[in-house]
């Protein structure tokens, strides 16, 4: 399957409709056998996409939160944010694995394939699964809870679109992460 498919349409009322490409995710999950959370988003924006790594837009507030709460520098390049997680022993993927969707938008996604974390869960001593915004928690509650067997903490979404929490709000709750970075 390629990554990008043509763009669908549907006819209503004699107008058609945008409903989406295929996308297939094609970044890799961060993690390693020293992980001990793995946080989870919906399926990457477009940015993301075009970057290559997660969390690539740049209003998306999800590296300053994670260097906030640790309190490290942010890291910028690639390379500086696969080494951040690893150093502080976060996981990172998406639930969906290739879906439907239009752009970026959350709520446009449809005819989902969710991934296989059993990759992770055998390598790594993940002790505490978090969810970045609803879309990703709602997912992994009907796709990926069935089969780890692990409740997930839905954490207030990171992404720009999420204007209901400041800067500051969102560190207050994602501090909730590093109880469990800790030996």
């Amino acid at each position: 399957m390629s990554t990008e498919q043509n763009m669908n349409t549907t006819q209503e009322t004699g107008t058609a409709q945008k409903v989406g490409t295929t996308q297939v995710h094609t970044i890799a999950p961060v993690y390693d056998e020293n992980s001990r959370i793995l946080i989870l988003g919906s399926f990457p924006s477009v940015k993301s996409r075009e970057q290559g790594f997660f969390y690539g837009h740049p209003r998306n507030r999800f590296w300053k939160v994670l260097a906030g709460i640790t309190e490290a520098p942010v890291p910028v390049a690639v390379e500086e944010k696969k080494n951040f997680l690893l150093e502080h022993r976060i996981a990172v993927w998406d639930v969906i694995a290739a879906c439907t969707i239009r752009g970026s938008s959350d709520s446009s996604i449809r005819d989902v394939v969710p991934v296989d974390l059993t990759p992770i869960l055998e390598t790594a001593k993940i002790q505490r699964i978090f969810t970045n915004g609803s879309t990703s928690d709602r997912l992994y509650q009907k796709y990926l809870k069935p089969a780890t067997g692990m409740e997930a903490v839905r954490l207030p979404s990171t992404s720009p679109a999420n204007a209901a929490f400041s800067y500051e709000q969102l560190c207050e709750e994602w501090k909730i992460c590093l109880s469990f970075l800790k030996d």
